[in-house]
């Protein structure tokens, strides 16, 4: 019988730089995902990949000092590193520089030119030269770019566009006839009020202001903008032909079952992807899943700090397995999760090292100690009460792996993890509950001993099993110790407990912190309080107009870099209950692992606006001195977020 194929993908990382714990992750799921497709019998194709070409990467090149193919293949070789590391099992890794990829996106760009869906036009608007960005008047700060501050001019650049309105009450029927489409369901939400329903403007598919890209072949001034050749990877990467049928492979995994992707990028993958596809006369994908984002703990870590957290350290100090566990365990199904030196440990010894390390050890121990290390089942009871906790047992081990098999089919990877670690945790109930040491004083009990330790033995050999998706080696390793027929002689201890105190000395060894040097508060090395600034006075106002304005204190739990932007940081601000969007022009100042658990002052009641395409809600009170340095106002005591200031 041939098996059901199960085509399965990653959003491809950007290589703007070393992929950090939270790009990580996603791998990991996908990871999982795909061994427990491919355990309940599907073939899978698993496809994987970096996003390799636009204008950042070019200026990245640039300060570097190297062409951008140099650039690219130093960080593609980083991530592939990673994600080998992370113990992936991609089948495939492309790269959008790879030639096939580059010749397939040209033709992809033709045909849709041909058939009307793309046109030649313009943008045209203030143009902000340093920032190399187009604004319409009302997302002007002052007059001014709200990048970086300076004058903008007049100003066109020819471009070609892709008619998104052609496409878009097809796309809305499909997705309101396909509840499964785009999960969670908040995301689905989120799309069709914020963008299918007001209407889609026609999307720029080229650029002339960079090179770095793959050439227009029918007119070359112009290089295909990232997302038309990123999104493409999807097909490119199994064969896809704009000019014919496609290779067996295209034609055996296309549509894919499952697009694995960032809650940040859902808007592309909902809305571009798909239209795109309709365009090209092609089935859109089953099923697309934006997944939250893992947060860096409190905000104690930063670049400025040293201490920003990267897959191969977190390996080094915790090994593989152990930060595969804590990623997909710690990551809710739709709201972002927590990783922190701190909790790694705190989860590390509560479930890796007590309640599964500890149980496999001491059940192996047991089994050596009383029998030599072979059992069977002898079916022993003494009582009606054996009985019912020998049936309990087994009724859960026979349990967790439907009950798996529904989190999984959902999706809830952090679910099927918990009701696996449950069994464990019933394991080690029963222990308590039967007293195996108890038992081995008195020789008429032996048989009872023998069956406790055989169910024992198998009830972990069941989750073990179960285990091998999220974690594979230890799975591994938990077999072979337990053997068949045979445990070990000497059990490896899986999961070490560790010294909280301890780790954090050698994070903190490991990663200094930055200390400000005596004069940094000026260039002339005058002190905080000697420096001081004089501006140009603005127009005097009323205690009334002053009223109107409503500012709070915010937290910031998620921030990013706007792509289409050399200077914006777009932040996720809570508010009271409340989370707000603000886009700032601080990447200069902050980066976006140093913005998450700040808490700031935000001018709360400013009208929205979209600046590079992004909504703002609101903005971040900063303090700029005379060398245009920017700090972000704090309070200075701690108060919750949304306490008002006045």
């Amino acid at each position: 019988m041939e098996k059901k194929k199960y085509y399965m993908t990653t959003a491809i990382a950007y290589t703007s730089g070393k992929p950090h714990i939270g790009n990580t992750y996603e791998i990991v799921l996908a990871d999982a995902i795909a061994r427990y497709k491919r355990s309940q019998g599907y073939d899978v194709f698993f496809q994987t990949g970096t996003d390799e070409h636009g204008q950042k990467i070019e200026l990245k090149a640039q300060e570097a000092g190297v062409t951008p193919k140099q650039y690219v293949d130093n960080v593609a070789g980083q991530v592939k590193d990673i994600w080998k590391m992370m113990n992936s099992s991609h089948d495939k890794f492309i790269r959008t520089t790879d030639a096939d990829h580059e010749r397939e996106v040209q033709k992809i760009f033709k045909k849709l030119y041909e058939q009307g869906d793309i046109y030649k036009g313009s943008y045209e608007g203030l143009y902000c030269t340093p920032c190399e960005s187009f604004w319409t008047e009302s997302q002007l700060v002052d007059g001014k770019c709200p990048d970086c501050g300076r004058e903008v001019k007049p100003a066109k650049e020819e471009a070609y566009f892709f008619k998104m309105s052609k496409y878009a009450d097809r796309l809305t029927r499909h997705i309101n006839t396909h509840p499964e489409f785009i999960q969670p369901v908040s995301r689905k939400n989120e799309m069709m009020n914020n963008f299918l329903l007001p209407g889609l403007q026609d999307l720029c598919v080229s650029r002339t202001s960079f090179k770095w890209g793959i050439p227009v072949d029918f007119d070359d001034r112009h290089v295909v903008y990232v997302w038309l050749d990123a999104l493409t990877n999807y097909i490119t990467g199994i064969g896809y032909d704009a000019e014919g049928e496609g290779t067996e492979q295209f034609k055996k995994n296309w549509p894919a079952d499952l697009h694995l992707i960032g809650k940040d990028i859902i808007r592309f993958h909902t809305i571009y992807w798909p239209i795109f596809l309709m365009a090209l006369g092609l089935p859109l994908p089953k099923q697309i899943f934006g997944h939250p984002w893992l947060l860096q703990g409190d905000g104690k870590m930063s670049k400025s700090k040293g201490n920003v957290l990267y897959a191969d350290e977190l390996v080094d100090f915790f090994g593989v397995d152990a930060v595969r566990f804590f990623v997909l365990h710690e990551m809710p199904f739709d709201n972002d999760g927590v990783i922190s030196w701190e909790l790694l440990v705190e989860r590390i010894n509560s479930e890796l090292a007590n309640t599964l390390g500890n149980l496999v050890n001491r059940t192996i121990s047991m089994t050596n100690k009383y029998f030599g290390g072979t059992v069977t089942d002898k079916g022993a009871a003494l009582s009606a009460g054996d009985a019912a906790v020998d049936a309990d047992l087994k009724a859960v081990v026979e349990r967790t792996p439907q009950v798996v098999e529904k989190k999984m089919d959902d999706l809830r990877v952090a679910d099927a993890i918990t009701e696996i670690f449950n069994l464990f945790k019933r394991c080690n109930k029963y222990i308590d509950e039967t007293m195996p040491w108890a038992l081995a004083k008195e020789e008429e009990k032996k048989e009872r001993l023998e069956t406790v330790l055989y169910n024992l033995l198998e009830s972990i050999k069941s989750g073990a099993r179960q285990l091998a998706p999220f974690m594979p080696e230890t799975s591994e390793k938990i077999l072979e110790q337990l053997g068949d027929g045979k445990v070990t002689e000497k059990p490896e201890i899986l999961f070490a407990r560790l010294d909280m105190e301890e780790v954090l000395k050698k994070v903190e060894e490991l990663h200094p912190p930055v200390e400000e040097s005596e004069g940094a508060a000026g260039s002339d090395g005058a002190s905080g309080e000697d420096a001081v600034i004089d501006i140009e006075a603005k127009p005097e106002i009323t205690f009334e107009e002053f009223g109107k304005m409503q500012f709070q204190v915010g937290e910031i739990i998620a921030c990013e870099e706007v792509k289409k932007s050399r200077k914006l940081l777009c932040s996720q601000v809570k508010i009271g209950s409340q989370v707000k969007q603000i886009v700032s022009g601080i990447k200069a100042h902050y980066t976006p692992e140093e913005m998450v658990g700040k808490k700031v002052m935000v001018l709360v009641n400013l009208k929205p606006a979209k600046l590079a395409g992004v909504m703002s809600e609101g903005m971040l009170l900063c303090a700029e001195d005379a060398d245009g340095n920017l700090a972000l106002v704090t309070p200075e005591k701690e108060m919750p977020a949304g306490a008002e200031i006045c």
